[in-house]
């Protein structure tokens, strides 16, 4: 099954039934006078969020919804029957962005939200509407209009409750999978990971956490380079982030200098992304010699000006992850409730997010224009389609 997060499709509402022109015609009824009815209006196009969709894959087979159109009236003043609304399922997380206009249409963050993306056809009116005193027989009827057509995007951005920050080969994945029984794929080779993997972090019956693992960030992400400009958004759902940092780089490059780039790109981004609380995870202490790790992470932790909590761990082994999680666990519930209490939090709390909704789809917007602008002077046939992977899911 492929992980897609981004589709473009076409929507198309119904066109309006036309009114009928019609004259009553009956035995012993003479000059029956004008009994044309309306047509019926056309149908909507909705789209409706669902938990059980977590790709957009289904976007890509299917890039066409047409919603039905309003039957024509008919004689003896009979309205013609509305067409049906199309709905459509697209996962919770959906942003719906009109790409002739880039303007962000909706924002589907909840289960069994409803948004309309295309507005139905109205109906025609019968001749009946048109009688008057002076004109006893009217011969005017008017078209049912068409229904609103729009090109849109779809781009899904993960719901998570802690989002995994880091280069390629830091360790993210193998973090995750330690804590939770997602099993992405690792490998000591860099970009390992090439999409999102949700892993729900479990501390007791009731007690647990979704993290999120995105593909690990380069020098100019922010710009395009890597796969960093177009996973970076699924950090934006997130409320906590864990900057993980290998202690021990095989090229031997400097823990302090990756770390710093990877703000840099970050607060490129999305300032306020840069702003979400962030702690820092100084993984794979298990390579290095048992009297050097204090000395190593206090040195990277000064370096880098910190101030925020660090967590010492080796994901490989599990070692310290459990001392992370429930820590991460406690921070989650203590936000969740001071939200729930104060209403001046919750508020701070949402318009933190609008601010990082409005820098992404900024981002997002300039990146397509960008793509739009090459694809007209090139003509270069190239389709993100070219970047779909395969993704194993565990059983």
């Amino acid at each position: 099954m492929q992980f897609v997060d981004e589709a473009s499709i076409i929507v198309e509402a119904g066109k309006g039934g036309n009114g009928c022109l019609s004259f009553r015609r009956e035995k012993y009824v003479p000059k029956g006078g004008p009994d044309g009815g309306d047509g019926g209006h056309g149908g909507s196009v909705y789209l409706i969020g669902d938990d059980s969709l977590n790709t957009l894959i289904d976007f890509r087979f299917q890039r066409f919804y047409k919603a039905q159109n309003g039957q024509g009236g008919m004689g003896r003043q009979m309205s013609g029957r509305a067409g049906e609304d199309l709905h459509v399922k697209v996962p919770v997380g959906t942003t719906v962005i009109d790409e002739e206009t880039l303007e962000v249409i909706a924002d589907v963050t909840e289960i069994g939200q409803v948004v309309m993306v295309a507005q139905a056809g109205r109906r025609g009116l019968g001749n009946i509407h048109f009688k008057s005193s002076t004109n006893r027989a009217p011969r005017r009827t008017t078209l049912g209009t068409e229904g609103e057509r729009r090109n849109l995007r779809l781009e899904m951005k993960v719901m998570a409750d802690v989002g995994l920050l880091g280069m390629p080969n830091a360790g993210k994945s193998t973090l995750i999978r330690a804590v939770s029984a997602a099993k992405p794929k690792v490998a000591n080779y860099p970009f390992t990971t090439l999409v999102p993997n949700l892993g729900v972090v479990k501390l007791g019956m009731h007690e647990h956490f979704v993290m999120a693992d995105v593909p690990g960030l380069i020098e100019g992400a922010s710009d395009g380079a890597g796969l960093g400009l177009r996973f970076l958004k699924h950090l934006t759902r997130t409320r906590l982030l864990f900057h993980v940092v290998d202690v021990a780089p095989f090229d031997e490059s400097d823990p302090v200098e990756v770390a710093q780039a990877i703000t840099h790109e970050l607060g490129e981004f999305s300032p306020t992304l840069a702003e979400l609380p962030r702690w820092l995870v100084l993984n794979k202490f298990d390579l290095l010699p048992a009297e050097e790790r204090e000395e190593r992470a206090a040195d990277i932790v000064r370096r880098l000006g910190w101030e925020g909590p660090v967590f010492r761990i080796s994901a490989i082994s599990a070692d310290g992850t459990a001392a992370l999680v429930q820590a991460a666990y406690r921070w989650l519930t203590e936000q969740r409730q001071l939200e729930n209490e104060d209403e001046e939090a919750a508020e701070r709390a949402r318009e933190m997010r609008a601010r990082m909704e409005d820098e992404a789809v900024a981002r997002t917007e300039a990146r397509l224009g960008r793509k739009r602008k090459t694809v007209d002077e090139d003509d270069d046939d190239f389709d993100d389609d070219d970047y779909d992977v395969e993704v194993e899911y565990a059983p």
